[in-house]
Protein backbone atom coordinates (compact mmCIF):
# COMPACT_ATOMS: atom_id res chain seq x y z
CA UNK A 1 0.00 0.00 0.00
CA UNK A 2 1.28 3.43 -0.90
CA UNK A 3 1.19 6.07 1.81
CA UNK A 4 0.92 9.80 1.54
CA UNK A 5 3.47 11.86 3.41
CA UNK A 6 3.10 15.63 3.45
CA UNK A 7 4.73 18.33 5.57
CA UNK A 8 1.55 19.16 7.51
CA UNK A 9 1.09 15.64 8.85
CA UNK A 10 1.40 15.44 12.63
CA UNK A 11 3.73 12.57 13.47
CA UNK A 12 4.52 10.65 16.63
CA UNK A 13 7.55 8.37 16.72
CA UNK A 14 7.72 5.57 19.29
CA UNK A 15 11.08 3.82 19.57
CA UNK A 16 11.50 0.34 21.06
CA UNK A 17 15.18 0.97 21.83
CA UNK A 18 15.90 -2.52 23.17
CA UNK A 19 14.48 -4.17 20.06
CA UNK A 20 16.60 -2.11 17.69
CA UNK A 21 19.69 -2.30 19.92
CA UNK A 22 19.61 -6.11 19.95
CA UNK A 23 18.86 -6.32 16.22
CA UNK A 24 21.82 -4.12 15.30
CA UNK A 25 24.09 -5.89 17.76
CA UNK A 26 23.15 -9.39 16.60
CA UNK A 27 22.96 -8.68 12.87
CA UNK A 28 25.79 -6.19 12.44
CA UNK A 29 27.80 -6.05 15.68
CA UNK A 30 27.06 -2.35 15.69
CA UNK A 31 25.06 0.37 17.44
CA UNK A 32 21.96 2.10 16.08
CA UNK A 33 21.98 5.61 14.64
CA UNK A 34 18.63 6.63 16.15
CA UNK A 35 18.99 10.25 15.02
CA UNK A 36 19.20 9.22 11.36
CA UNK A 37 16.26 6.84 11.71
CA UNK A 38 14.08 9.57 13.23
CA UNK A 39 15.11 12.09 10.56
CA UNK A 40 14.41 9.74 7.66
CA UNK A 41 11.18 8.32 9.12
CA UNK A 42 9.88 11.83 9.76
CA UNK A 43 10.49 12.70 6.09
CA UNK A 44 10.03 16.46 6.57
CA UNK A 45 6.72 16.13 8.37
CA UNK A 46 5.72 17.86 11.61
CA UNK A 47 7.05 16.02 14.65
CA UNK A 48 4.68 16.15 17.59
CA UNK A 49 6.73 13.82 19.78
CA UNK A 50 9.55 11.28 19.53
CA UNK A 51 9.89 8.94 22.49
CA UNK A 52 12.48 6.22 23.09
CA UNK A 53 11.64 3.52 25.61
CA UNK A 54 14.90 2.52 27.30
CA UNK A 55 16.14 0.27 30.08
CA UNK A 56 18.44 1.28 32.90
CA UNK A 57 20.84 -1.27 34.38
CA UNK A 58 22.48 -1.31 37.80
CA UNK A 59 25.83 -0.22 36.34
CA UNK A 60 24.35 2.97 34.86
CA UNK A 61 26.69 2.75 31.87
CA UNK A 62 23.86 3.66 29.50
CA UNK A 63 23.51 7.21 30.87
CA UNK A 64 25.62 8.66 28.02
CA UNK A 65 23.32 6.94 25.53
CA UNK A 66 20.23 8.41 27.22
CA UNK A 67 21.83 11.86 27.16
CA UNK A 68 22.65 11.47 23.44
CA UNK A 69 19.00 10.64 22.69
CA UNK A 70 17.83 13.72 24.59
CA UNK A 71 20.34 15.87 22.70
CA UNK A 72 18.81 14.56 19.43
CA UNK A 73 15.39 15.77 20.59
CA UNK A 74 14.18 12.31 21.52
CA UNK A 75 12.37 12.07 24.84
CA UNK A 76 13.40 9.06 26.92
CA UNK A 77 11.22 6.98 29.17
CA UNK A 78 13.36 4.87 31.46
CA UNK A 79 12.49 1.64 33.22
CA UNK A 80 14.82 -0.36 35.47
CA UNK A 81 15.96 -3.79 34.34
CA UNK A 82 14.08 -6.44 36.30
CA UNK A 83 16.23 -9.22 37.72
CA UNK A 84 14.38 -12.21 39.14
CA UNK A 85 15.54 -14.54 41.91
CA UNK A 86 16.37 -17.19 39.31
CA UNK A 87 18.78 -14.75 37.65
CA UNK A 88 16.46 -14.23 34.69
CA UNK A 89 16.30 -10.66 33.40
CA UNK A 90 13.40 -8.82 31.82
CA UNK A 91 13.37 -5.50 30.01
CA UNK A 92 9.98 -4.83 28.49
CA UNK A 93 8.28 -1.56 27.51
CA UNK A 94 5.65 -2.97 25.13
CA UNK A 95 2.62 -1.99 27.22
CA UNK A 96 4.00 1.48 28.04
CA UNK A 97 4.78 2.21 24.39
CA UNK A 98 1.34 0.99 23.30
CA UNK A 99 -0.50 3.06 25.92
CA UNK A 100 1.44 6.20 24.94
CA UNK A 101 0.68 5.64 21.24
CA UNK A 102 -3.03 5.19 21.99
CA UNK A 103 -3.10 8.31 24.21
CA UNK A 104 -1.37 10.48 21.61
CA UNK A 105 -3.18 9.07 18.56
CA UNK A 106 -5.99 11.68 18.57
CA UNK A 107 -3.32 14.38 18.10
CA UNK A 108 -1.53 12.52 15.28
CA UNK A 109 -2.03 11.80 11.61
CA UNK A 110 0.79 9.27 11.42
CA UNK A 111 2.33 6.99 14.02
CA UNK A 112 5.79 5.58 13.39
CA UNK A 113 6.80 2.53 15.38
CA UNK A 114 10.54 1.91 15.40
CA UNK A 115 10.52 -1.79 16.23
CA UNK A 116 10.40 -5.21 14.65
CA UNK A 117 8.34 -6.78 17.43
CA UNK A 118 5.26 -8.62 16.19
CA UNK A 119 3.57 -8.06 19.55
CA UNK A 120 2.66 -4.61 18.22
CA UNK A 121 0.33 -5.90 15.48
CA UNK A 122 -2.82 -5.34 17.62
CA UNK A 123 -1.61 -1.78 18.32
CA UNK A 124 -1.13 -1.14 14.58
CA UNK A 125 -4.62 -2.42 13.83
CA UNK A 126 -6.19 -0.37 16.64
CA UNK A 127 -4.46 2.85 15.53
CA UNK A 128 -5.55 2.31 11.93
CA UNK A 129 -9.14 1.25 12.50
CA UNK A 130 -10.14 3.09 15.67
CA UNK A 131 -8.03 6.24 15.49
CA UNK A 132 -7.68 6.65 11.72
CA UNK A 133 -3.89 6.96 11.93
CA UNK A 134 -1.52 6.02 9.19
CA UNK A 135 0.89 3.57 10.85
CA UNK A 136 4.45 3.13 9.65
CA UNK A 137 7.17 0.83 10.92
CA UNK A 138 10.92 1.28 10.63
CA UNK A 139 13.15 -1.63 11.59
CA UNK A 140 15.81 -4.04 10.39
CA UNK A 141 13.84 -6.29 8.04
CA UNK A 142 15.94 -9.36 8.81
CA UNK A 143 14.69 -9.30 12.40
CA UNK A 144 11.18 -7.89 11.88
CA UNK A 145 7.99 -9.90 12.29
CA UNK A 146 6.39 -10.67 8.93
CA UNK A 147 2.97 -10.08 10.52
CA UNK A 148 4.03 -6.59 11.62
CA UNK A 149 5.26 -5.76 8.11
CA UNK A 150 1.97 -7.01 6.66
CA UNK A 151 -0.17 -5.01 9.13
CA UNK A 152 1.56 -1.65 8.69
CA UNK A 153 0.70 0.98 6.08
CA UNK A 154 4.38 1.46 5.23
CA UNK A 155 7.51 -0.45 6.19
CA UNK A 156 10.99 1.06 6.05
CA UNK A 157 13.57 -1.73 5.96
CA UNK A 158 16.68 -0.33 7.61
CA UNK A 159 18.67 -3.26 6.16
CA UNK A 160 18.33 -1.67 2.71
CA UNK A 161 20.64 1.21 3.71
CA UNK A 162 22.20 -0.39 6.77
CA UNK A 163 25.37 1.73 6.82
CA UNK A 164 23.21 4.81 7.18
CA UNK A 165 21.44 3.45 10.26
CA UNK A 166 24.23 1.79 12.22
CA UNK A 167 27.42 3.04 13.83
CA UNK A 168 30.35 0.69 14.05
CA UNK A 169 32.62 1.22 17.00
CA UNK A 170 36.19 2.20 16.28
CA UNK A 171 38.69 -0.41 17.48
CA UNK A 172 40.00 0.38 20.95
CA UNK A 173 43.67 1.31 21.23
CA UNK A 174 44.40 -1.49 23.70
CA UNK A 175 43.13 -4.03 21.14
CA UNK A 176 45.37 -2.57 18.43
CA UNK A 177 48.49 -2.86 20.53
CA UNK A 178 48.23 -6.63 21.05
Amino acid sequence: MSVIKHKEQRVGIFIDAQNLYHSAKNLYHARVNFGQIVKDALAGRRLVRAVAYVISTESGEEEAFFEALINMGIETKVKDLQIFGSGAKKADWDVGLAIDAVRLAPKLDAVILVTGDGDFVPLVEYLQLSEGCQVEVASFGKSTSAKLIEATDHFTDLDEAVNKYIMRSAPRKDRLQR
